[in-house]
């Protein structure tokens, strides 16, 4: 979720667009109000917010390794948040790497008043 997330934001910023506020708020007001419902606490949920805070912006500053055309993702990030893709050579690897393309292509196509409900609609 969050890697697509962050093409998302990504492609805001490459077009010199704002992203909406709201939709970041809402994203991170959605996954609160989920660890409350499974039952975490107020000292739990603070420290597991923490926790997802980092991870996105982990994600988002260092999914992109180069600002050129066509986009370079970050190998190491990827295997950092899913080992079972430790070696970048197999196929599973070029096959999530070229799924992430794809979607970066598709949304890049799109106009940024739209990019979000159109990316719902993804299929690869």
């Amino acid at each position: 979720m969050f890697i697509h997330f962050s093409l998302i934001l990504i492609i805001f910023k490459e077009n010199k667009k704002r992203f909406n506020q709201e939709n970041y708020d809402s994203l991170f007001f959605n996954i609160e109000n989920n660890l409350r419902e499974m039952g975490f606490g107020d000292v739990s949920v603070n420290k597991k917010m923490k926790e997802i805070n980092k991870i996105f912006y982990d994600i988002l500053l260092k999914l992109i390794t180069a600002q050129t055309k066509p986009i370079k993702i970050n190998e190491k990030l990827i295997i950092k948040y899913f080992p079972d893709l430790k070696r970048k050579k197999t196929q599973e690897y070029m096959d999530f790497e070229s799924y992430l393309l794809k979607f970066y292509e598709f949304c890049s196509e799109k106009s940024t008043n739209n990019m979000i409900r159109e990316a719902i609609n993804f299929k690869f």
